[in-house]
């Protein structure tokens, strides 16, 4: 069902796209071209072929603005009713033992989920809108409706970690503008942490002392997530500190802060304040790995998704120690999701491998540019070093269909194997090969 609402989600705005009044030129677009921008839209990725804000019609960007917000509170929505069904299936006593630890999204609260998320989304991208509308007002003399159009498309595409932008080099004209830089960031972060996180951490500001009880998921989500923005800002900094074609020409403060920027927004949000295609190979590759992990479960960003990742971690740190179990913040992990976590992250690397090698075979480009943009395509991050425009159409498709799996394939995958369990009515003799 996920998967079909999507598909059709994307066929309406894929034909839509296509009506001569969509486009800025009144002619019929190529339904490649449109196809592959109702997908990014939809799937919230940001990657273009044309140039959204001279291609497209008034009316095309609104079918694209639509687009983005129907794929990102459809993916909030869903990913969260997703949670509770697994939950549901777990049992009379795990669900017990769940919803006392949780305190989150307890039991029968589908349409409380629905509705928390729409609230949400629309309270943060209101907030945003607003902040940009007055910034692009009074700081960019952009007067009237289409100041205020300006701000909440921006805001729109930022919460929904989509990266789509009114301007042809994205946001590089605002790269020292803290007022329009900071609310973007803002909002991306907040709809990549997740609904689950996001009412969590609400609540725990409501009653002091909650925090102390927060759920594993969002302890997990919390940490993992600002450790890797962290870690992609200090790395975007200090690899291009120098680079003349980047950071070289700036000040420290701007230094710090247009790197600052481009070190979140390989958290799926998509945004350029410079140049990608100018960036060293080191700065590309550390994007790469932080694109390819994404952002919170049940939120806007992609990725593998941040848990998944960490689980793989605290995995990996018990079987060094010898250790015969998992224990994840003083919480012992069961077996299956530890399967699951690894099955979620090798089919992330297969899709990313098989897609780089068809993408290199069919446009014979160099390796960084296309594995970013690979990473970028599943990921639904929308950074690109600038070679989308120059890709043949049957390279567009590959990307299409990494997009399409990117946004769903973690999501439904994660569920179905959660809710596929069998019991085996017998083992077989036990073998160890050699490993390593």
């Amino acid at each position: 069902m996920v998967v079909l609402g999507f598909g059709a989600a994307t066929a309406v705005g894929t034909l839509l796209l296509m009506l001569p009044v969509a486009a800025e030129s009144r002619t019929v677009t190529g339904p490649v071209t449109a196809l592959f921008t109702a997908v990014s839209a939809v799937c919230v990725t940001g990657l273009v072929v044309v140039d959204t804000e001279s291609h497209w019609s008034m009316f095309g960007e609104l079918v694209v603005l639509g687009l983005i917000q129907i794929g990102g509170l459809g993916i909030m929505t869903l990913a969260s009713l997703l949670g509770l069904l697994v939950a549901r299936r777990m049992g009379l006593r795990m669900q017990l033992i769940a919803q006392s630890e949780t305190k989150t999204l307890r039991l029968g609260e589908s349409r409380r989920v629905v509705i928390g998320v729409i609230r949400m989304s629309l309270a943060v991208e209101a907030v945003v809108a607003a902040l940009l509308t007055a910034r692009f007002v009074f700081g960019y003399d952009e007067r009237g409706w289409h100041g205020l159009y300006l701000g909440v498309f921006h805001a729109i595409s930022a919460y929904n970690n989509a990266g789509f932008a009114l301007y042809a080099d994205s946001l590089v004209g605002f790269a020292g503008d803290p007022l329009i830089m900071v609310p973007i960031a803002v909002a991306f972060i907040i709809g990549g942490l997740g609904f689950p996180v996001v009412y969590e951490v609400r609540k725990s500001l409501l009653r002091q002392g909650y925090r102390r009880r927060w759920s594993l998921h969002t302890q997990l989500t919390v940490l993992t997530y600002f450790a890797l923005a962290l870690l992609g800002v200090v790395a975007v900094i200090g690899l291009e500190w120098s680079n003349p074609g980047t950071l070289g020409p700036m000040s420290a403060l701007q230094k710090v802060l247009v790197g600052g920027f481009s070190g979140l927004t390989p958290r799926t949000a998509g945004f350029n304040n410079v140049g990608v295609g100018a960036m060293n190979s080191s700065t590309l590759l550390v994007t790469d790995v932080l694109m390819f992990v994404g952002g919170g479960s049940a939120g806007t960003a992609g990725g593998i998704k941040v848990t998944t990742f960490a689980l793989l971690a605290f995995v990996i740190i018990a079987e060094v120690r010898g250790e015969p179990t998992v224990h994840v913040l003083d919480r012992k992990l069961a077996a299956p999701v530890q399967r699951q976590a690894v099955t979620v992250a090798l089919l992330g690397v297969g899709a990313v491998v098989v897609g780089t090698i068809t993408l290199l075979t069919i446009t014979g480009m160099d390796l960084d540019d296309v594995l970013f943009e690979v990473v970028s395509a599943f990921g639904t991050v929308g950074l690109s070093t600038g070679i989308t425009a120059d890709i043949p159409d049957s390279g567009l498709i590959v990307l299409i269909a990494l997009m399409f799996i990117g946004r769903l394939g973690p999501i439904t995958l994660a569920t179905a194997l959660a809710l596929r369990t069998r019991g085996r009515r017998y083992e077989l003799p036990e073998e160890r090969p050699i490993v390593g």
